[in-house]
């Protein structure tokens, strides 16, 4: 039968242009870019199916904690059978877990060549005040879907269902096995999630390769720049930091309340900038975007590791966008508060919480001796919470599945490169790659940094338009990575 697949018409042009891609490390023959063609019939239709997917899965409230996304399973394991596929879930606890599907290409499974296709089904809380619709009532406006999770991650989850489904209506003749993987507890460290399905089922999970969460499909004035496609991503450390003093009544001050110390350690914490330190990643991912930056932006990009202006480039990118200050060096954010039981009674105790992102290879325990040497204050400590990350080696860019994405990142978005990316935020990538998978965050959806920044903020968005040219793209890249021609 004849198998799903995105057309791709020539594109004439004018000129004496030509354009090279390169593949797996190998040159191919110059070509002019190609633009796609509209999408087929087949594509369209699912196309929309996803978007009601992903309308009925953010409307399953699965906010973390509890989590409860043995719910959102169910939904998933109802869509596949309809459509013939065997799904399996597992159950860390009562209502969580993940759900697992294959479709195989053989008799026998070869874990070395799988692709595994993974989102989370979970999604960090709201405060339903600050939003303008009802955070979980997935309700399109304005030509967007607003919805927690619709970036972060039910979007990826409800794209990745389509492109599975779509492999299973197509008869596509795969050439590896192509796994779906819904897991949960991602929000808050994995660990009846990713961790459970690592440790206690690999063997349903087992491939060399994966597409999960955290890349970037970059777009400006409604093009598409370039694709970030993560190969890396820096190491969460959360720091609980505990003033002490003196209790007693409101009406006396008291010089060691713990409020004002904490007050006081929290300012200089927030304020602290780690030095610039640079990654071939990182390195790799300000070369490969400065020929698309303005004149001004790409010539600091350029210089970040000049000799004589490598200090002012980094400030002036820190300064212009935060993801590259980020990026850039360790971070410290503040992000919780919490002293005293009434208004006119001095606490004993002040607490707060730092997030610390650390550069992968970078260890904690140098960056805490600096910060409590920052406070410089008796009555404050930090203390390192349980739980935090390790570094994962990154994944690597000599891949058949990178050249890949690059080949039809291309075709997709006339010429767009892929340029690779150390994410800030962590992934249960991190977990695949200490078991050799490469895995990549492959973003497909084109958004602006506006939309980027809503992720985990009030009025999380997704436009409609790019939902639906995600699962095109995505499935544009499965089909060619996957199935046999």
């Amino acid at each position: 039968m004849a198998r799903l697949n995105v057309r791709i018409l020539a594109l004439a042009f004018c000129g004496m242009f030509c354009w090279a891609t390169n593949s797996a490390g190998q040159g191919l023959a110059s070509q002019p870019p190609q633009a796609p063609a509209g999408p087929s019939a087949d594509i369209v239709k699912l196309q929309g199916e996803a978007l009601v997917w992903l309308q009925d899965l953010i409307r399953i409230n699965t906010t973390n904690p509890p989590g409860n996304e043995v719910v959102a399973a169910k939904y998933i394991a109802d869509v596949l059978k309809r459509e013939g596929i065997p799904s399996e879930i597992f159950e860390s606890t009562p209502g969580r877990g993940f759900l697992v599907a294959r479709l195989s290409s053989s008799a026998m499974p070869n874990p070395s060549r799988a692709l595994l296709l993974l989102a989370h089904l979970d999604v960090v809380g709201v405060d339903k005040a600050k939003w303008s619709v009802d955070p979980f009532a997935a309700v399109i406006k304005g030509g967007y879907l607003y919805g927690r999770g619709a970036i972060d991650d039910k979007g990826i989850l409800a794209a990745n269902l389509a492109v599975f489904i779509a492999l299973k209506r197509s008869q596509a003749r795969l050439n590896r096995d192509v796994i779906f993987l819904a897991e949960g507890d991602e929000e808050a460290g994995g660990e009846t999630g990713m961790k459970f399905a690592v440790e206690k089922h690999w063997d349903k999970i087992a491939s060399g390769f994966a597409l999960n969460e955290c890349g970037r499909t970059v777009m400006k004035n409604g093009k598409v720049q370039y694709v970030a496609l993560q190969v890396s991503e820096k190491v969460a450390v959360n720091v609980n930091v505990i003033a002490t003093g003196t209790s007693g009544h409101g009406s006396v001050p008291l010089k060691d309340n713990a409020v004002t110390h904490l007050s006081a350690a929290m300012a200089k914490l927030g304020t602290y900038e780690a030095p610039v330190q640079f990654n071939s990643v990182t390195r790799g991912y300000f070369e490969g975007i400065a020929p698309l930056q303005d004149e001004e932006t790409s010539k600091w990009m350029l210089a970040l590791e000049s000799s004589d202006r490598a200090d002012h480039a980094a400030r002036w990118l820190s300064n212009a966008n935060p993801i590259w200050n980020a990026m850039l060096r360790d971070t410290v954010s503040p992000t919780m508060l919490q002293a005293g039981i009434r208004a006119n009674v001095v606490p004993s105790e002040a607490r707060g919480v730092l997030n610390i992102r650390l550069l992968p290879g970078n260890m904690a325990t140098p960056l805490l001796s600096k910060l409590t040497q920052l406070v410089n204050d008796p009555q404050v400590r930090l203390e390192p919470q349980a739980g935090a990350g390790e570094t994962a080696p990154s994944s690597s860019l000599e891949t058949d599945l990178y050249a890949t994405i690059k080949k039809v990142t291309a075709q997709e978005f006339n010429g767009a490169p892929v340029v690779p990316y150390m994410s800030t935020p962590l992934t249960d990538s991190a977990r695949l790659r200490m078991r050799t998978v490469q895995a990549y965050g492959f973003d497909p959806f084109p958004l602006t940094e506006e939309d980027v920044m809503r992720m985990h903020a009030d009025d999380e968005r997704i436009p409609v338009e790019s939902f639906r040219k995600g699962v095109q793209f995505l499935y544009a890249v499965v089909d060619a990575f996957a199935v046999t021609k």
